[in-house]
């Protein structure tokens, strides 16, 4: 290749220049990986390829056959992986391949740890796997050409993978991409054909385009024979052939090759369906949850292939967006060949479709929770909280991924979301018809909550639920197994058969023996409650606050006001405990001035143990000092 302008030398960004320095230092624990890498991204250029030639047939250029070609020379110690794919220009170069902060590298470096085999695995995730190229190799080319560009458009980039690269404009005849490793001293092995070829089989081996390798024929005595070509791997699409045809070790590296994960997935389902929709796909639950996985913008979806024909990498049309962790393949016989995200959003059998993809994945996920709660534990730690969206996003389903839910509750360890709702309906007491649950921001201030005094007492087991989804999701699921649900700090206590008549009697009378003090604490916290009320839910406490059934949560409330969004006002109602030494000394209290500044505290404390924050803080601690100074003389 003739270069016919001279080349322009480009510094990296500072980011990018770390990232180098951690490639060449060996941040990889397992080396060949980087063939992998490359010939993941030769495969890319492929599909892309093959998408962009359904509107343009001429992109071909006379060469149809799309293949991966591996060489080596020994002797100048170089290694080669060339395809030919859609290739790139110089724009594209200079943004894919000179400025590696475009894929998302500062969030990489803030997300290492130190230790080499864990920080190896975050660098597919952030398509950053071209550069692993620098652990074997002290310097790298790249020689590309764009489909249906001329062959006087051809780039040629180069780097030793330090301050700077050059990229210049060549005659390339070809279209797609050629990589040139120069191997470092030491790595001469990679330029060895025996060595390369149980590279590929071992993690290239479902890549649906040939790998072609150079196989030298033995030649009769006097005799030369022109080397002939070899495809290492199958060349077919893994999910079209059979489930038993397909080993685990398969299934994992096709996992890595289309989602960038280094991490084997927990576990797919591979599956055919022939009827009414002709479609195949192949779907993988990740062991970790990606570093946007609270983003319901960010981009979603399986890859969408066409009769074998890849249409699109982030096809999100076929789940629902609580379900956007999952990876894998749809390859339908019922869509066109043109089809686009338009078309994807009007067409029925996507519906279809998307309904019985969603249930094969919710299937999974029960199947994994019965067979290995410990797998599923470690799901759950990873991807409860948008697994927790679900009900409210899928009614059809709301049933199923309930039983997949898992929460925190008060017979949990250390405050972990292990206990399922048919574990708990199982250990329901006697005469209980409610699951019962507490909304807070913290384990800590739920498992404490004073509204969980009398369930203590009873013996009643309470859902504590601190995730910034749980309030939301509790708006949406109103019943599981014919039982209803109750948040305890909402509305007046109803413990049914629980509740005796003994407790009711009793309940009658402290109402009776402190009517007067309900009326003047009315009248003192006025501004801030909607009543005052005599309760049998607290045993340890003096005062909690509760807020009427049909009403915003507290934590709602507060997120909702840290996001500047504009909530309805509302006040809560003080319930006080009957037999609390506090509440009676109050009750005796005559001076009104002093009344009222016990009563605020008190409802102030009831705030705090909420886990709320006070309207007047100063105020508080004025009242709370003048009532100590009182004490003290």
């Amino acid at each position: 290749m003739t270069v016919e302008a001279a080349a322009e030398t480009r510094g990296f960004e500072t980011e990018a220049k770390q990232l180098l320095h951690l490639m060449i230092h060996s941040l990889y624990s397992n080396k060949e990986i980087f063939l992998r890498e490359l010939i993941s991204n030769a495969s890319d250029a492929a599909d892309k390829l093959r998408f962009e030639a359904l509107a343009n047939g001429d992109l071909y250029e006379s060469d149809p056959e799309l293949a991966i070609r591996i060489t080596f020379d020994k002797e100048a110690n170089t290694l080669t992986i060339s395809d030919n794919g859609i290739g790139m220009n110089r724009d594209e170069v200079v943004a894919h391949l000179g400025t590696i902060a475009k894929s998302g590298t500062a969030q990489f470096l803030q997300n290492l740890s130190g230790d080499q085999k864990k920080d190896s695995q975050l660098i597919g995730q952030f398509g950053v796997g071209f550069y692993s190229a620098f652990i074997v190799a002290d310097k790298v080319e790249v020689f590309t050409r764009r489909a249906g560009d001329k062959a006087e458009n051809g780039v040629h980039w180069a780097s030793q993978g330090e301050a700077e690269y050059t990229v210049a404009t060549v005659d390339k005849e070809k279209r797609g991409t050629e990589i040139v490793l120069h191997l470092k001293k030491g790595e001469e092995d990679f330029a060895d054909g025996w060595r390369l070829r149980s590279i590929i089989k071992k993690y290239s081996d479902h890549i649906s385009l040939p790998i072609i390798m150079e196989k030298q024929v033995e030649a009769e005595e006097g005799e030369e024979k022109a080397p002939e070509d070899e495809t290492i791997n199958r060349a077919t699409a893994l999910w079209t052939r059979s489930r038993s045809d397909v080993k685990d070790e398969e299934y994992q590296e096709f996992y890595k090759h289309i989602s960038h994960d280094y991490q084997d997935a927990l576990t797919w389902s591979h599956n055919r369906v022939e009827g009414k929709l002709d479609y195949t796909s192949l779907l993988y639950v990740p062991s970790k949850a990606g570093m946007d996985i609270q983003y319901r913008d960010a981009a979603r979806g399986l890859k969408l292939y066409v009769q074998r024909t890849f249409i699109m990498d982030e096809a999100e049309q076929f789940l629902p967006l609580y379900l956007r962790f999952i990876k894998g393949v749809v390859d339908s016989n019922d869509l066109s060949l043109n089809v686009s995200r338009e078309i994807l959003q009007k067409d029925p059998n996507i519906d279809s479709m998307k309904s019985a993809l969603t249930k094969r994945v919710l299937d999974m996920l029960e199947k994994m929770a019965k067979k290995d709660a410990e797998k599923y534990a470690g799901f759950w730690s990873e991807f409860g909280e948008v697994m927790k969206e679900g009900p409210a996003e899928d009614f059809a389903n709301r049933e199923k991924i309930a039983k997949l839910l898992r929460f925190t509750s008060t017979v949990s360890e250390s405050g972990k979301q292990d206990q399922s709702l048919d574990q708990y309906i199982e250990r329901m007491a006697e005469g209980q018809d409610k699951i019962y649950y507490v909304v807070a921001d913290n384990y800590n201030t739920a498992k404490n909550s004073p509204h969980l005094e009398v369930f203590k007492k009873k013996g009643i087991e309470v859902l504590l639920l601190t995730d910034r989804v749980d309030d939301w999701l509790m708006g949406h699921l109103n019943e599981y197994d014919g039982k209803s649900f109750q948040d305890v700090g909402k509305g007046e206590l109803d413990l049914g058969a629980v509740e005796t008549e003994e407790d009711k009697k009793a309940q009658e009378e402290a109402e009776k023996q402190l009517e007067g003090l309900t009326e003047r604490m009315t009248k003192v916290l006025a501004d801030d409650v909607t009543a005052v009320r005599i309760t049998h839910r607290l045993t340890d406490s003096p005062a909690c606050l509760v807020v009427a059934n049909d009403e915003m949560g507290a934590q709602m409330r507060r997120l909702l006001e840290s996001a500047g969004q504009a909530v309805p006002e509302s006040k809560p109602t003080i319930e006080l405990n009957p037999e609390h030494p506090l509440v009676n000394k109050l009750d005796q209290e005559p001076d009104e001035d002093r009344f009222a500044d016990l009563a605020k505290v008190l409802f102030d404390q009831a705030s705090l143990a909420e886990g709320g924050s006070l309207n007047d803080p100063a105020a508080y601690v004025q009242r709370l000092n003048k009532l100590l100074l009182e004490l003290s003389n």
